[in-house]
């Protein structure tokens, strides 16, 4: 490959790499906006108009009026004053703002790297793919917001799940454009143990999706203990709900067993690929890798036991979304190099 190409594709993918770290932010943000009760404060989406914060002691008065009329104010919140709303408003702002500055990071400097030939134009789809996932991921992020919106002022754990999985998708497809950026493939060959680590990777993702359901039904509330939940191995009331499978998703109870289980049995696989990657003819990056996924999951396991011994501590909670992504992006490196 010639030298200007290696080039720019490090530039390109130092970018894609940035908007990454970004979007690693947004979700961790997103975590301590949920965790803190800010998420339904402001009550307009107003993608443009939106950028600027209350500017006057007036604006705070009528943005703060606007909040008064939400169920969540009348139900949760009718304590506060324009004092308190300014705590749980400037979360969510932020939130919103880090939003829209994914978006113009990621899009003026698409527009100069296309403009100097640094992306080709074969390659464009993947990038014009990834500018539309985001508009999208801030659309779905107002239908999540908009389900609070109610007499009954609680997010859909449906959809906050979605609104995460979501922002773990596109956060997976700009890191791995971002590595064959850096790593281009030079063989069609696969080593034998990308079938296992994408297996795994699949273990890893639906433990994650296990945890948004548990946070959005703040089912870490309950069951403080471990390892077992209470007194019980199985507690009571797991199949209380009709049809069956409505357990899976609805029920408070059979949700944290279920993160439990797949948590336990995640950390026993990554455990079990440690070991058996010893023996394993495998690149020197892949095997610091895989010592880096062990580590994290290690980790991962502390922070989970942690948060729920201590009721969900925002700090710890936190935390333990920040380094399931982590643990995630450690796999997904996994998956790429062993794939080239």
């Amino acid at each position: 490959m010639p030298t200007e190409n290696v080039s720019a594709n490090r530039v390109v993918a130092t970018w894609l790499l940035i908007c990454c770290g970004l979007v690693f932010a947004m979700v961790v943000l997103g975590g301590v906006t949920r965790l803190t009760g800010s998420g339904l404060s402001i009550v307009e989406w107003r993608p443009v108009s939106g950028i600027l914060p209350p500017l006057s002691d007036q604006a705070w008065q009528d943005a703060f009026e606007q909040y008064r009329q939400s169920p969540e104010f009348r139900h949760v919140n009718s304590h506060m004053d324009v004092h308190d709303f300014k705590g749980i408003f400037w979360l969510e702002y932020l939130h919103r703002l880090l939003g829209r500055t994914i978006g113009v990071v990621f899009m003026l400097p698409f527009l100069v790297f296309l403009w100097k030939g640094y992306i080709q134009k074969r390659e464009l789809p993947k990038y014009v793919l990834m500018f539309v996932l985001g508009g999208l991921q801030g659309v779905l992020g107002w239908y999540m917001v908009k389900s609070g919106l109610i007499e009954n002022p609680h997010v859909s754990h449906y959809r906050l799940t979605a609104h995460l999985v979501a922002a773990f998708l596109i956060y997976a497809y700009m890191f791995w454009v971002a590595l064959s950026l850096l790593y281009p493939q030079h063989a069609q060959t696969r080593h034998p143990w990308f079938g296992r680590t994408v297996a795994l990777t699949a273990v890893i993702s639906l433990t994650i999706i296990s945890g948004a359901l548990v946070a959005g039904l703040k089912a870490g509330k309950i069951y403080n203990t471990f390892p077992m939940m209470g007194d019980y191995w199985l507690p009571p009331g797991m199949l209380s709900l009709q049809p069956a499978w409505r357990n899976v998703l609805d029920n408070l109870a059979t949700v944290q067993f279920d993160h439990r289980l797949l948590a336990v049995s995640t950390f026993v696989l990554i455990l079990t690929y440690w070991f058996t990657s010893r023996r394993a003819d495998l690149p020197a990056r892949i095997r610091k890798a895989v010592n880096a996924l062990l580590h994290t999951a290690v980790l991962q396991v502390a922070l989970g036991i942690s948060t729920l011994l201590l009721f969900v501590p925002t700090v710890l909670a936190a935390s333990h979304q920040a380094v399931a992504m982590l643990l995630f992006t450690v796999a997904l490196y996994l998956c790429h190099g062993l794939r080239r």
